[in-house]
């Protein structure tokens, strides 16, 4: 395993769990942060020195260009999404921008029923991708990686991944977009914001499903950290509070019936159980094949599986700028996931 990230999973402590009907989030806090400075998504789009476009005036699904007029460079975040322009896109992998620089970057589309303009450049959605479709995107990119050396994502499988939040969520919208998912769970994750505090030298997460570790996230910079915490969990708690795949879809916005349809839900696990369920998920990791690649940007981008579990991280100048790391489930573990790769996007 790449040093940085070993040493990065050694040097975080465990916060409190905080709770919210099914979903738990332990936090991660970290005695000091990383020397290397970069701004977030939002910050540099804010300040007007970030312009993220199409590729050319045609477009093409997989791919947008970023310009980065700051010297400074600017993280994109793994399933951070991108608003506008043809249509709506997610980061394939973690990215950071090289200060002055013009980047083409690897999205995948997010937005199925869309292919013209609503707007000449990208802004920030505010969503990051739900957790199980960042875990099955974050596959398909290792795949394509080892098979074609691309951050290419399988584009079909995301649109299944979005289908299926549909199905729960009990609606569809006239573009299929990931983005009103998000906007018909307002209230449930308006109280997600509330229930889940950012604290203290937080950098991280860890976030737990039905008793059930389901995904880490954590930054080098607890500042930046904190500019992305919100999005994070909500890309958590989206799904978590869906109705389960056995259980009745309920209206947008309402709490999700108990899992599996039951109406007590199951008892929630205890404070030592979460701690020891996240120290076990570290080994795992820390156990895990990795592979490096050249990022797109800066650094490195390690990868990272094993049984049930996936993951990836952005490495520069010794930090892990970015690492996220997704439990899967039997059915999606590397061992039962190798096919055949498609080559070619259906748009773009």
């Amino acid at each position: 395993m790449e040093n940085a990230v070993q040493s990065r999973l050694q040097s975080v402590q465990f916060g409190k769990a905080q709770r919210y009907q099914n979903l738990a989030i332990l936090p991660l806090i970290a005695p000091a942060d990383g020397a290397c400075q970069y701004r977030t998504l939002g910050e540099a789009l804010a300040a007007w020195d970030l312009a993220i476009t199409e590729v050319s005036e045609a477009g093409s699904v997989p791919n947008l260009m970023v310009i980065n007029r700051a010297t400074q460079p600017v993280l994109l975040l793994d399933g951070e999404e991108l608003a506008g322009a043809r249509q709506n896109r997610v980061l394939n992998t973690s990215i950071l921008i090289k200060g002055c620089s013009e980047t083409r970057i690897p999205v995948s589309c997010t937005e199925q029923g869309r292919w013209a303009y609503t707007t000449r450049a990208f802004a920030e959605s505010g969503n990051i991708m739900a957790f199980k479709a960042r875990a099955r995107k974050t596959r398909s990119v290792h795949e394509s990686l080892e098979s074609l050396g691309s951050y290419q994502s399988n584009q079909g499988d995301v649109w299944n991944s979005i289908d299926k939040l549909y199905s729960k969520a009990g609606f569809r919208s006239a573009t299929a977009a990931m983005s009103d998912l998000f906007k018909a769970q307002t209230e449930a994750l308006l109280k997600c914001d509330e229930v889940f505090q950012l604290v203290p030298g937080q950098v991280g997460l860890l976030a737990f499903v039905d008793g059930q570790l389901v995904g880490a996230e954590m930054i080098s910079r607890s500042a930046a950290y904190a500019r992305l915490h919100a999005k994070l969990v909500r890309s958590y708690a989206l799904e978590a509070l869906m109705p389960s795949d056995s259980a009745p879809a309920g209206k947008p916005g309402e709490p999700a019936p108990a899992p599996g349809g039951s109406s007590a839900p199951p008892k929630p696990a205890g404070e030592a159980d979460l701690t020891a369920s996240a120290r076990q998920f570290f080994a795992e990791v820390a156990a895990a094949k990795e592979q490096q690649f050249p990022s797109v940007g800066l650094g490195t981008d390690c990868r990272y599986e094993a049984r049930n579990l996936v993951g990836t991280a952005l490495v520069h100048e010794q930090e892990a700028i970015h690492a996220a790391f997704f439990r899967l489930d039997d059915s999606e573990s590397p061992s039962h996931r190798r096919r055949p790769f498609p080559r070619r996007h259906p748009l773009g």
